[in-house]
């Protein structure tokens, strides 16, 4: 890499994808179909969890969240690795790669802090269910809702304003589909130990610490779940969260050794940011989905309510058919 200071960077070069054209076009129907997929299968869950009163409980709640946080996170770097892999020119300006960067950082702390307040809500309702609708009351669902959030957005702020102060070498290649801090952290020509800390802090706090909670939770709900008497009810008790467990897993698992190996531009670091920030966010609505009861039989209700109130047209536009029919042969 070229040392010398060079503050007049505008643009990076994103090379993480292969250069062969058919395996290209390969990815770009692959990809395309999986943020479809995404957007689909998120605003889906969306669409019923808001339209079925079955569904109006804090679990559901915070699941809305996810689905709506998931659909951003897509959006944040997927449009932009579907258009570099039809372009030649495979460039990002220093303002968009620091905006995607900022708002990777959003979406990533956010759905974690999500994740694990959603680990909370299922420690809630099997290890004690007698307080859970004290414990889970509407006021401290939107308060950690709002949390999530906001925590996502600090963290994004700090990060960000430490990256702005950053000069940049001449080698302007990121090996990478889209910007990530550490891939930008390794075109520095500048001190970044401040960056490296706050980027380790938000490792942390926001990976090893949300993660910490969600693996207390369930260490509860294990005990919880071994201790009831009947398989019947451990069964029951297991399913409420395995979706979730299983979500945890992908997320955390591919998210955190992303961000703690060292950067390097490995076909590995690839495989883990696709796994995070593409594989897992298509994945999670068939998770909730597929593995969840409720929401099959929520979707259920909501098509057979959406097809009767198609019927119901039909009906009516037969209905005044008749009438005008039979009023133009009355005249």
């Amino acid at each position: 890499m070229d040392l010398r200071n060079d503050s007049t960077v505008t643009e990076f070069i994103l090379l993480g994808l292969p250069a062969n054209p058919h395996i290209r076009a390969l990815l770009f129907v692959l990809f395309l179909g999986i943020y479809l997929e995404t957007i689909m299968g998120n605003l889906m869950l969306l669409m019923v969890i808001r339209a079925d009163s079955h569904l109006y409980t804090p679990m559901y709640f915070f699941l809305s969240q996810l689905s709506f946080i998931d659909m951003c996170f897509s959006s944040v770097t997927m449009p932009k690795m579907l258009e570099n892999l039809l372009s030649q020119r495979k460039t990002i300006s220093l303002e968009g790669c620091l905006a995607q960067v900022f708002f990777v950082f959003v979406a990533a702390g956010t759905e974690a802090c999500l994740l694990s307040v959603m680990a909370y809500d299922r420690y809630a309702a099997i290890c004690h269910p007698l307080l859970y609708g004290q414990i889970m009351s509407k006021q401290l669902c939107m308060q950690l809702v709002w949390g999530s959030w906001g925590l996502g957005f600090l963290d994004a702020f700090i990060n960000i304003f430490l990256a702005m102060n950053i000069i940049f070498c001449e080698a302007k290649i990121i090996p990478h589909y889209s910007c990530e801090m550490p891939s930008l952290l390794a075109l520095s020509c500048s001190d970044i130990s401040r960056n490296l800390i706050a980027l380790l802090c938000s490792t942390l706090l926001h990976g090893l610490g949300t993660f910490l909670l969600v693996f207390l939770s369930y260490a509860c709900i294990i005990v919880t779940i071994l201790s009831i008497s009947s398989t019947s009810g451990r069964s029951k008790a297991f399913s409420t969260c395995s979706s979730h467990l299983t979500a945890v897993t992908l997320y955390f698992g591919s998210g955190l050794l992303r961000h703690l190996m060292p950067n390097s531009g490995s076909p590995v670091e690839l495989i883990f940011s696709v796994q995070y920030t593409v594989v897992t966010l298509m994945l999670n609505p068939l998770i909730y989905s597929l593995k969840n009861k409720e929401v099959k039989a929520a979707l259920k209700r909501t098509l057979e309510k959406y097809l009767q109130h198609i019927r119901c047209i039909n009906e009516n536009e037969r209905w005044w058919r008749v009438r005008i029919n039979l009023h133009i042969k009355g005249h």
